[in-house]
């Protein structure tokens, strides 16, 4: 596997690399984000890590472009792991078409579960509620004085 790692902290790298190194694995790092759509074009990764703050141009910037490369033909498409700071980044991860994130700190276990997911086509969006997880409402249970001929009842709870 190769992946492209675009971070200009040290400390990422290394919990990248523990996580994620193994034989056979190899990394490209860009420490400017700017940097991200030429390696990419020159050797096709099978994932991108991106840092949402990375110098000069971030993570959310660098997830654009490489989508609007994709979708304008130019570029190929490449799924992306974006790592965010803190759970209030998840509206910028949602607008720049990246296929999961992750909120630091990060840990091995997470690190792998999104990657090994991301690569296979699927997501993996830390701090978003799954829609399994999320309380449906079943209309039939609706506000029964809607009903004419409902009858009215007290429910008391202990």
């Amino acid at each position: 596997m190769h992946i492209v790692v675009a971070t200009d902290a040290d400390w990422v790298v290394d919990e990248l690399r523990a996580a994620l190194e193994e034989p056979g694995t190899t990394f490209t790092l860009c420490t400017d984000g700017r940097h991200v759509a030429p390696t990419v074009a020159g050797r096709t990764p099978d994932l991108a890590i991106l840092d949402l703050q990375v110098g000069s141009m971030g993570g959310m910037a660098v997830a654009m472009a490489l989508r609007l490369d994709e979708s304008a033909g130019t570029g190929p498409h490449v799924p992306i792991l974006m790592l965010l700071d803190r759970s209030a980044d998840i509206h910028l991860a949602k607008r720049s078409g990246v296929d999961g994130w992750v909120i630091k700190p990060l840990d091995a276990m997470r690190l792998r579960k999104a990657a090994r997911l991301v690569t296979e086509g699927g997501s993996f969006f830390e701090g978003v509620p799954h829609p399994a997880d999320q309380v449906t409402h079943d209309p039939q249970d609706a506000d029964m004085t809607s009903d004419p001929s409902a009858e009215d009842e007290t429910v008391t709870t202990g």
